[in-house]
C-alpha cells in the first residue's frame, strides 16, 4: 500500500491527505491498511455536508449537523429553522471546514481504536 492508498477517499482534500500520511508515517502496511479501513468507515464527504445544508435551505435544516455527529446543533437547528437560514447559510460555506474538523477527530479516533 503506497501513500496514494488515501487519494480513494472521496473527497479528500490535499490537507487531510497529508495529514494522514503523517498519522501513518510509521506505520506498518499492515496497521496502515487496518488504519484506512477504519478510517473510512467513519469519514464523512464534503460533498454530503454540503448537500445536507443545501437541503436545510428548503427542507428540514440541521441534517448535516446530525450527521457530523454535533445532536444539540441539529435539534436547534431544527427549531429554529437553521437560525432563521442564516446558521444553514453560514454551515453551506463552511462545510470543508466542518468536515475537516469531523474528520481529524475520526482519524485520531481511529488510531487510538487500533492502539497505533
Amino acid at each position: 500500500m503506497t501513500d496514494f492508498s488515501f487519494a480513494m477517499l472521496p473527497g479528500i482534500e490535499p490537507e487531510e491527505m497529508l495529514w494522514l500520511q503523517e498519522i501513518t508515517k510509521n506505520y506498518s502496511l499492515e496497521n496502515k491498511q487496518r488504519f484506512l479501513a477504519v478510517y473510512q468507515s467513519r469519514r464523512k464527504d464534503p460533498q454530503v455536508i454540503l448537500i445536507c445544508s443545501l437541503l436545510g435551505l428548503v427542507a428540514v435544516a440541521g441534517i448535516q449537523r446530525f450527521l457530523l455527529g454535533q445532536i444539540v446543533m441539529g435539534i436547534l437547528y431544527m427549531i429554529t429553522l437553521g437560525f432563521c437560514c442564516v446558521g444553514t447559510i453560514i454551515d453551506a460555506v463552511n462545510y470543508r471546514k466542518l468536515t475537516w474538523e469531523y474528520n481529524k477527530q475520526e482519524a485520531l479516533k481511529a488510531a487510538g481504536l487500533l492502539g497505533l
